[in-house]
């Protein structure tokens, strides 16, 4: 729960921004409606005051016209579209430290409607186009807040060759079980072994009550699930003190969890930073234990010339024999998506 609300002018001028105001204003949180559309008072006196601020306030904000523009986001989806940014985890590897700019505070955007009109300009004629709306925030995270992502499900359901495909770390999933998802939406939960879930991954739900919510939307409708296609995101993976052992556990829990026949993918997803966004975690957690050694790692760089910190070639062939194994023995009928 956000200990601070903010509406802009823009945000209470929409339809579906007085939709959020009701559900805020029914949780009993402190609102602040805004005169005009510019945020203020989200930094504190240093990174770190300014980060526990901003991480505390939820701001709804219409989103900006460059937002109507999608972007590719291969290997994940063919199109990523956004209805908020940030996210009230507490991630010391988190992916979006140096991708959005100023206090990481909880952005959603009241003008969904509008967000989601959109999307059929990018849908590709007679074949199946998916779209990831996870990119940029926790869906699941801010549902109870928003409602966004049951109206994004809503939307796909009835669309005919577009698919949705969300990723989280909560477990609030049950005001999305009985959704017209249609099966065109595929719920996905990210995942890791207990070391580094246990360490590094702050106001999330347990990894056993993640699986226990994918395990909800798996089941079908006859024995009370919702009946999605569902995936595992295992991220970041990291070859830490008997990596081997720690993941074979979680394999093992997942298979006790998803002890039915379901659609299942996975995905997976070394750990890797950039030099930017390093900056910004060690600003946000400056006594984590998170290993970003440069001297440690192998450079990649993409075609615009940025730059990514990388596990060596020797060892991203190890643990992708390991993933791929234990994948294999586990879950034969499983899809393996893709290994980065």
């Amino acid at each position: 729960m956000p200990e601070r609300v903010i509406f802009t002018k823009a945000a209470l001028a929409e339809p579906y921004g007085q939709k959020i105001l009701e559900r805020v204003q029914s949780l009993n949180l402190p609102i602040e409606e805004l005169s005009r559309n510019r945020l203020t008072g989200l930094r504190g006196e240093g990174d770190r005051d300014t980060y526990n601020i901003a991480k505390r306030t939820l701001a709804v904000v219409t989103a900006p016209p460059s937002h109507f523009k999608l972007s590719p986001i291969p290997p994940s989806a063919d199109w990523q579209f956004h209805i908020a940014e940030g996210c009230p985890g507490h991630c010391q590897y988190c992916y979006l430290a140096g991708s959005l700019s100023g206090p990481p505070v909880i952005r959603v955007f009241a003008n969904l409607p509008q967000i989601l009109e959109n999307l059929a300009a990018y849908e590709r004629p007679s074949q199946t186009t998916t779209f990831e709306v996870s990119c940029y925030t926790d869906p699941l995270g801010i549902e109870h807040l928003t409602g966004s992502l049951g109206e994004c499900i809503r939307y796909f359901g009835n669309r005919q060759e577009a698919h949705l495909r969300w990723v989280s770390k909560f477990d609030a999933i049950n005001d999305l079980l009985d959704l017209p998802h249609n099966g065109h939406t595929r719920c996905r939960m990210s995942i890791n072994a207990a070391p580094i879930a246990n360490r590094f991954e702050g106001g999330t739900a347990s990894v056993a009550a993640r699986l226990s919510a994918l395990r909800q939307l798996a089941l079908p409708r006859k024995r009370g699930g919702g009946g999605y296609p569902v995936g595992i995101v295992i991220a970041p993976i990291m070859p830490i003190d008997d990596w081997q052992m720690h993941y074979s556990r979680l394999f093992n829990q997942i298979s006790e969890t998803l002890n039915f026949e379901c659609d299942l993918t996975f995905e997976l997803i070394s750990h890797r930073f950039t030099p930017g966004s390093k900056e910004v975690l060690q600003t946000w957690y400056p006594q984590s234990k998170l290993d970003m050694d440069e001297s440690k790692r192998s450079i990649k760089r993409n075609k615009f010339g940025g730059t990514k910190y990388v596990y060596d070639a020797n060892t991203m062939k190890m643990l992708r024999r390991f993933f791929e194994a234990e994948i294999e023995q586990h879950f034969s009928n499983a899809k393996l998506l893709y290994w980065t």
